[in-house]
């Protein structure tokens, strides 16, 4: 009901026979033809998402924000409404139109015409606004009233056709005449009319398909009458528009003057149209003329057999449009404001009384509305509403092509007559009618959809609706991780690909704001965290962790993924997670940790843990890198206390340390990154700070290269790095070559190293022989005398090292140095320890690389 009641408008009584009258029966029968064959398509496909699921209020928007997602969604959700609030004008003025016709011919005119369309159909919309307001209650009944009126006008017309009369002959209309009929089936276009301008007009005429979703809120079942209604509701309309341009085409010529006098007596020779042959001679106002199909809007009444009626049914059908318009517009834009897409609309979701009215909506329809109808222009207002119409059935059509593309398993819509193809092009036809009817609206409309579509992905509204957006983008991303499964790694692509142990991420932030500094858009970024503890509730700490975590890191704009796993202990967990975390080729490559600060108060078993990690990696062909800052890393104990507004003042320590934990957000600067090449590990030491300086907050740092060498090779050395690093295509600053580096090193450093390692002695030469290896099985990870003696000079370089760093590189922004590598089993997890310690302790922020001896630099 309410579709025809919408497709009946205007146009069927005012315009259809001016249509005739410009593109003749034929034409106006294709331009129909047209218009149906895009709304069918459409209304295939509003069937299809109206059955897939529960449809609520807010019509054509409900559909496709919930089909495409909400930057589609919002986009037309804006457009549709203001479409509506549009056709309210286009309505009244057919209205306006026809009361002012009647004044006319009652000789009672107020200004002049187009003052007193204006006039009229601003008081109109006054009231109309009062009824909607009121209240649908009656509105709906109303509109059953409304429909019996139309169909009765439509009969009206149908009888007067064929009862001619002699008074209504001088106006152009003889019943059916084969000659009318024959001479109205061609074309002829006057002022600048063009078929594709007549369709444009005529369109709005078919746009009522929605009526019915519009209201989709209001209707009991949506489902099943959605589909039922808005397909009836084509054909039937279809069937009487094809009819009433036919029989008015061959019922009424295309010029009369409405002057009795003007019948012919004599034989004119040069008389051809098809009035002279019924004895009438309009040829004296071949331009100007009064009435007959060109230029009397109103013959549908002259012709019928009692013009009242027809007069009644342009008010039924004007008005019940209007009407339905004039509700539809607040409703969809209430819809919109509920889902916060546009914060700045917030004001107008408020909805008033027990039917939730939104009454601030009506308002500014109502202002939009009355804007247009001050032009007064029916021909004007059509194309304009005939687009943003087009676009939004543009997006339904596409929305169900896309829906079954995505091949979501939620798509399953109870109307099985749609075809994603056909739906294709009809979201095609659409885009190419709009452009048809007016090239720069269509631009334009184009223009604001695509801007409200860039506004709404960049606001990212927080809405999650399972648009079939996030279904496509899923298929690609299988899709695509299948493919690169196929392909074998090369090593000109090789990318670090960093499994980090962070624990929770916001528990480290420097660690990972530096490794997201080089795997940003290069490599992927898994941040391991290992619960320990019961199972039970290690479990459900899991399960919030993961959801919690992962819109941490999206909301802090890091591109990672969040992993956590449940062990025993640290060890089984950092297994678990380099054996299974990663899909196919997306799997990590380099396990990142940070270093064990507090090693020495804590139980020696955990450092066991944290070196067998290291050895655990190399085991599953890892790169290992150990990244230290001298104030630490770990801000967990302050979570809460910003580093500006600190709740309680901060012991010296903990500022030192929350200001380290955000010192890599900051851009760097000009300063240097120092690469300390010690041995060659296939690459990695050099390729982090390479893939450093192509970030832009490291931009300005500048590579400088330490290599060891003997002291009368010093150029030679310098030579050989500088054209090894050109051929990797390394940019570096300086190449420096320490001749000194395998000097012992300074007695009050070897000192304090053996006092560090004092406590971690077995002393098995000072004990009998059963208790030091009862010691030594107890505690597995104690030194001994035999294992400091064998591994002095590895322990002596360390320490010299680590001088080395403070006379070079103190100034430095990171430094990036090999990671000294233990045989497993032969050194004691607490002599490595005590090694990396010496070697990194108080220096700016240093990266330990090792990588897994496979080559992942290329001369080509």
């Amino acid at each position: 009901v309410r579709c025809m009641l919408n497709i009946w408008g205007v146009m069927l009584f005012i315009r259809l026979s001016w249509i005739v009258g410009q593109a003749g029966i034929g034409l106006s029968v294709l331009v129909i033809g047209m218009a149906t064959v895009v709304t069918t398509i459409t209304g295939l496909s509003t069937s299809a998402i109206a059955t897939n699921g529960f449809v609520r209020g807010g019509g054509a928007y409900y559909l496709i924000s919930r089909s495409l997602g909400p930057e589609f969604g919002g986009a037309i959700g804006l457009i549709f409404a203001f479409a509506n609030a549009v056709a309210v004008a286009m309505y009244v003025v057919g209205f306006a139109e026809t009361v002012v016709e009647l004044l006319k011919e009652n000789g009672t005119l107020m200004v002049d015409e187009m003052n007193d369309i204006r006039i009229i159909g601003a008081i109109t919309v006054v009231i109309l606004l009062g009824i909607s307001v009121a209240g649908m209650e009656w509105e709906a009944k109303a509109q059953i009233v409304l429909l019996v009126i139309l169909i009765l006008a439509i009969g009206d017309f149908v009888i007067g056709t064929f009862i001619p009369l002699d008074s209504k002959k001088p106006k152009g209309f003889f019943g059916y005449k084969a000659e009318i009929f024959m001479e109205n089936f061609g074309p002829d276009f006057r002022h600048e009319e063009t078929f594709f301008s007549v369709f444009a007009i005529f369109f709005p005429a078919a746009t009522g398909i929605l009526a019915g979703a519009n209201i989709s809120g209001d209707l009991a079942d949506p489902q099943s009458a959605i589909p039922k209604g808005t397909l009836l509701a084509i054909l039937i309309t279809t069937v009487v528009y094809a009819g009433i341009a036919v029989s008015v085409g061959s019922c009424v010529v295309r010029d009369a003057t409405g002057n009795v006098n003007n019948t012919i007596v004599t034989e004119l020779t040069n008389c051809t149209t098809a009035a002279c042959k019924l004895n009438y001679d309009f040829s004296s106002c071949q331009t100007g003329c009064q009435y007959g199909l060109m230029n009397n809007f109103q013959v549908m009444s002259m012709v019928s057999g009692f013009a009242p009626l027809i007069s009644a049914g342009i008010f039924s059908a004007t008005l019940s449009s209007a009407l339905a318009s004039l509700v539809s517009a607040p409703k969809i834009f209430q819809a919109l404001c509920k889902d916060n897409i546009y914060p700045g609309f917030q004001m107008f979701a408020k909805g008033y009384g027990k039917n939730n009215e939104p009454l601030r909506g009506y308002l500014l329809t109502f202002l939009i509305a009355l804007g247009f109808i001050l032009i007064a222009e029916l021909n004007v207002i059509a194309p304009i509403i005939s687009n943003f119409f087009l676009a939004s059935y543009a997006l339904i059509n596409f929305s169900v092509f896309h829906a079954s593309l995505a091949k979501s398993p939620g798509w399953r819509p109870a109307f099985k007559y749609y075809n994603m193809w056909i739906s294709l092009v009809g979201a095609i036809l659409c885009c190419i009618v709009m452009f048809v009817i007016n090239w720069w609206a269509a631009l334009l409309t184009y223009v604001i959809v695509l801007g409200l579509y860039i506004y709404v992905t960049y606001k990212k509204p927080d809405v999650n609706w399972g648009s079939s957006t996030q279904a496509l983008t899923y298929l690609n991303a299988l899709q695509h991780s299948i493919r690169l499964s196929g392909v074998e790694d090369h090593v000109k692509n090789f990318r670090p690909q960093c499994l980090i142990m962070t624990g929770a991420p916001n528990a480290r932030p420097a660690l990972l704001d530096l490794v997201h500094a080089f795997t940003k858009n290069v490599g992927l970024m898994i941040c391991g965290h290992v619960h320990m503890g019961p199972r039970r509730q290690a479990m459900k700490e899991l399960s919030t962790d993961l959801a919690k975590y992962q819109r941490w890191l999206i909301k802090n704009k890091m591109k990672a993924f969040y992993a956590p796993v449940h062990a025993e202990d640290l060890r089984d967990g950092g297994q678990y997670l380099m054996q299974a975390a990663g899909l196919g080729r997306m799997r990590p490559n380099t396990l990142v940790v940070g270093f064990k600060k507090n090693w020495r108060q804590g139980d020696m078993r955990d450092v066991e843990t944290y070196i067998n990690l290291f050895h655990d990696a190399f085991d599953v062909q890892y790169g290992v890198v150990v990244i230290r800052l001298k104030e630490g890393l770990d801000i967990s104990h302050l979570q809460g206390q910003d580093s500006k507004s600190p709740s309680s003042p901060l012991n010296l320590a903990d500022q030192r340390l929350l200001d380290a934990s955000t010192q890599f957000q900051k851009k760097q600067g000009k300063s240097n990154i120092d690469v300390w090449w010690l041995f060659d590990d296939g690459g990695l030491t050099l390729l982090i700070p390479y893939l450093l300086t192509t970030k832009k907050k490291w931009k300005d740092c500048k590579i400088r290269v330490f290599i060891g060498g003997k002291i009368n090779r010093i150029d030679h050395d310098r030579r050989a790095m500088a054209t090894l690093l050109s051929k990797f295509r390394i940019d570096f600053s300086d190449i420096m070559v320490l001749g000194d580096i395998n000097t012992k090193p300074k007695k009050e450093n070897i000192a304090a190293f053996e006092e560090m390692i004092e406590p971690l002695r077995l002393h098995e030469d000072d004990k009998e022989q059963e208790v030091a290896d009862k010691m030594k099985e107890d505690e597995p990870w104690r030194i001994t005398d035999n294992e400091l003696e064998l591994y002095k000079t590895k322990t002596y370089r360390q320490i010299r090292l680590n001088e080395l760093l403070k006379e070079h590189s103190s100034t430095a922004n990171i430094i990036v140095m090999s990671l000294p590598v233990a045989r497993k089993g032969a050194v004691s997890s607490a002599l490595y320890m005590a090694w990396l310690e010496a070697l990194s302790k108080d220096l700016p922020p240093i990266l330990l690389v090792r990588g897994n001896h496979q080559s992942v630099l290329t001369f080509y």
